[in-house]
C-alpha cells in the first residue's frame, strides 16, 4: 500500500509526539516515584523510552519509515531515500510533533503547558557524547536496514536503551527531541542555551555514520529507501 505525503507527515508528527511523551512523561513519573534515587528515575526513563521506540517504529514504520528524528531524515535524504522537499517537511513536523508531545505530557501531569528547562547540560564531554550517540544510532540503522531490515525496531530501541547509560549526555541523539526537552523543566529537560551544541553534534554524528556506511556498503544509495523500515513511496 502506498501512502501519500500527508499521511506520512501525520505519521511522523504522531510518532515524534508519542516519543517525546514517553521520554518526558517517564522522566516525570520516575522522578516522582524514585524517592530521590536518580539511578532509579533514569532506569524508569530508559525502559519506557526503549519500549516506546519498538512500538512506534513498528506502528509508523510501514507508513513513513518512522524516522521520528531530523538527523535520520537528513541521512535518508543524503542517500536519496527521500526527496529533499519532503525531507524538509518531515523535519518540520517532527519538531512540531515533539513540542506537541511535551505540551501534552505537561497537561497530563498537571503542570503548566510549557516550562523552559533550567537543567544544565553543557561542556565538551556532553557534546562529544551526543556525537557518539547519534553516530552509533545511524550506524545501527544503516547496518541493520541493509542486512536485516526486520530487526531495525528492536535494534534501534536496544541501542538507545544502552546509550542512555554509556553516554554522559544520556543519549538525546535527536534534534526534535532535544528541542522539545528544552521546553520542559523536568527530569528529562535541557536548558535552551545548551540545545544548539547538542544539535550540531547530533547532525555531525549522523553525517559521519552515513558517509562511513556509504564506504562500508558501496551499494547503500540503491537501497536507502528502506530506512528506517521498508515502506512504499508515494
Amino acid at each position: 500500500m502506498t501512502f501519500n505525503l500527508r499521511a506520512r507527515l501525520t505519521a511522523e508528527f504522531l510518532g515524534t509526539a508519542f516519543l517525546v511523551a514517553a521520554v518526558i512523561g517517564s522522566g516525570i513519573m520516575g522522578e516522582r516515584l524514585a524517592g530521590g534515587n536518580v539511578a532509579i528515575a533514569l532506569l524508569a526513563n530508559t525502559i519506557a523510552t526503549g519500549a516506546a521506540l519498538v512500538a512506534l517504529i513498528l506502528t509508523f514504520g510501514p507508513i513513513s519509515g518512522a524516522h521520528l528524528n531530523p538527523a535520520v531524515t537528513l541521512a535518508d535524504a543524503l542517500e536519496r531515500g527521500i526527496p529533499w522537499r519532503e525531507a524538509g517537511a518531515y523535519m518540520l513536523v517532527q519538531c512540531a510533533g515533539g513540542l506537541a508531545g511535551a505540551i501534552i505530557v505537561h497537561l497530563m501531569f498537571g503542570l503548566h503547558w510549557y516550562s523552559f528547562s533550567s537543567h544544565s547540560r553543557n561542556g565538551w564531554a556532553l557534546v562529544l557524547s551526543e556525537f557518539i550517540a547519534t553516530f552509533g544510532l545511524l550506524s545501527v540503522i544503516w547496518g541493520c536496514s541493509r542486512l536485516r531490515s526486520g530487526t531495525v525496531p528492536f535494534a534501534v530501541a536496544s541501542y538507545i536503551t544502552a546509550a542512555y547509560w554509556f553516554t554522559a549526555s544520556t543519549s538525546f541523539a535527536n534534534p526534535a527531541v532535544t528541542i522539545a526537552r528544552s521546553m520542559s523543566d523536568t527530569f528529562a529537560g535541557i536548558r535552551p542555551s545548551d540545545v544548539p551544541p547538542f544539535i550540531v553534534a547530533q547532525l555531525a554524528g549522523a553525517l559521519a555514520a552515513t558517509f562511513l556506511f556509504r564506504w562500508v556498503v558501496p551499494n547503500l544509495p540503491l537501497h536507502a529507501e528502506e530506512v528506517l523500515v521498508p515502506h512504499p513511496r508515494a
